[in-house]
């Protein structure tokens, strides 16, 4: 297209723009040149363009093309190429789907839909709802709304997975998985270190109906495992680290060893939201407490189950049945605490891994049982399998100190809280009872005393301090 011009006046008038130039010097028009001398348009109510503006135009539009074009050889980033502390950023991040503006503009968060009835404008609509219930779409608030939506996408790619659904509580998303893919006659081969509730689970409701529970030792080899796996093996339940004793597992190994036998591998992946992908080692199931690191902020009662392609529609179905949705409040705090999840987490690791250093060297202390300390068994898959770790860990009194003196000691902490859970801002110490949770590995109380510390955000020099002046006591007090 060629278009002619001379120094002319831009009229603020739409009539005006219509008619901008007329026909003394030509120029031939690309694409390009339409995008500028629309831009000259629009700058202001009533400007003057002459040959020097547009050409100074066209010079900045060549230099924001060559921005805008990437480098040879550069790749598009993707989810999956992004670092965690990006993805916790971008994770069902969708502004532009929460606020219909005519100008573009949007919220950075959700907005947090409070619905029980969900209203359909047609017999029509209706139906063609129903043939998408309850995998997508509105159809009544107990199966989701946006808010929780959105936190399911976003859990699903910090996790690697495919889908993931929100339930109501972290001991929730382990039953409703379970019970997704159990019936009466099949067999669980479960950690012995898992987390005490699961346990309850199995022993006092799946057993009712005839499942078949085994443990297994958290450090068992390959050769091992595969005399624990049955003909009717459905699911082979991991935890790692163990809640209370911290082994690491070696979870590609078990997935591995599992699938051979054509059971599911389900995994709680509380401990280290981020730090472990489950889905590149083999996981089917995912399960997080998000109450814990996920909120951040001790408020809030939620749990979180990511899925495979292949293990999604049951434990969606499972998720329906049960009727343990997530109250949308909930939903949206988790959704927010994922945001900060990766900064605060390498605080707690920071804190706990210090804290840790420094009670090895302490002359009360038997062992630390931290994952990220050379001196733990498994030290060497933690370091290929992870990418960092938590705040949480356990430590071991020498077995001289009596009950009365740990007791004195615990009730005089300043800063450490004694209360269930973890995750949150504060830090946490409590007494363990290893013994009363194991079968198949035992560990005596006569070792000595356990407790399991969740170092928080504080200043890690003022949670030393404060350990270090309860030891003082434990020795005073064990000396009464």
């Amino acid at each position: 297209m060629l278009l002619g011009f001379q120094d002319c006046f831009v009229s603020s008038s739409w009539k005006g723009r219509q008619s901008l130039f007329s026909l003394n010097e030509s120029y031939s028009v690309s694409h390009r040149h339409r995008i500028v001398l629309k831009r000259l348009v629009f700058r202001s109510r009533c400007q003057v363009v002459t040959r020097k503006s547009w050409r100074g135009c066209l010079s900045q539009e060549a230099n924001e093309e060559v921005v805008s074009k990437e480098p040879s050889g550069h790749s598009h980033l993707s989810e999956d190429s992004l670092q965690p502390s990006t993805k916790v950023i971008k994770a069902g991040h969708k502004p532009k789907e929460w606020t219909t503006d005519p100008l573009g503009r949007s919220f950075v968060n959700p907005p947090v839909y409070h619905a029980s009835t969900i209203t359909f404008p047609t017999v029509e609509a209706y139906r063609e709802a129903a043939k998408d219930y309850p995998f997508t779409g509105l159809w009544y608030g107990r199966h989701g709304t946006p808010t929780a939506w959105a936190l399911e996408e976003a859990f699903a790619v910090i996790e690697g997975g495919y889908k993931a659904c929100a339930v109501a509580s972290g001991v929730a998303a382990v039953n409703v998985s379970l019970l997704a893919f159990l019936q009466t006659g099949d067999h669980v081969l479960m950690t012995d270190a898992v987390y005490d509730p699961t346990r309850s689970f199995c022993e006092e409701f799946l057993k009712r109906f005839g499942v078949q529970i085994t443990y297994y030792d958290p450090t068992i080899a390959a050769e091992d495992l595969d005399k624990y796996l049955q003909d009717n093996t459905r699911i082979v339940f991991v935890e790692s680290p163990a809640s209370l004793s911290f082994e690491i597992q070696d979870i590609p190994m078990l997935s591995k060893v599992a699938h051979q036998h054509g059971a599911i591998v389900m995994m709680d992946n509380t401990w280290g939201p981020t730090l472990f992908q489950p889905f590149k080692h083999g996981v089917d199931v995912s399960i997080n407490a998000a109450t814990k690191y996920i909120g951040g902020h001790s408020d809030l009662m939620l749990g979180l189950i990511a899925c495979s392609q292949e293990t999604y529609r049951p434990v969606k179905l499972s998720v329906k049945s049960l009727g343990c949705p997530p109250g949308p409040d909930d939903c949206y705090l988790a959704l927010r605490g994922i945001r900060t999840l990766s900064v605060r987490l390498k605080q707690h690791e920071k804190n706990a891994f210090a804290i840790a250093q420094w009670l090895e060297q302490q002359p009360q202390v038997a062992k630390v049982m931290h994952p990220a300390l050379p001196s733990h068994p498994q030290h060497e898959i933690w370091k290929r399998d992870f990418s960092g770790s938590s705040g949480l860990f356990g430590f071991q009194l020498k077995r001289h100190y009596s009950q009365r003196a740990v007791d004195n000691m615990l009730n005089h902490f300043k800063l450490f809280s004694m209360g269930f859970s973890w995750g949150g801002f504060e830090s946490l110490i409590l007494q363990t009872n290893i013994q009363s949770v194991r079968t198949i590995r035992k560990w005596s109380a006569q070792e000595g005393i356990t407790l399991r510390v969740h170092a928080g955000l504080e200043d890690v020099k003022d949670l030393i301090e404060d350990l270090k002046q309860g030891l003082q006591l434990l020795e005073l007090s064990n000396r009464q």
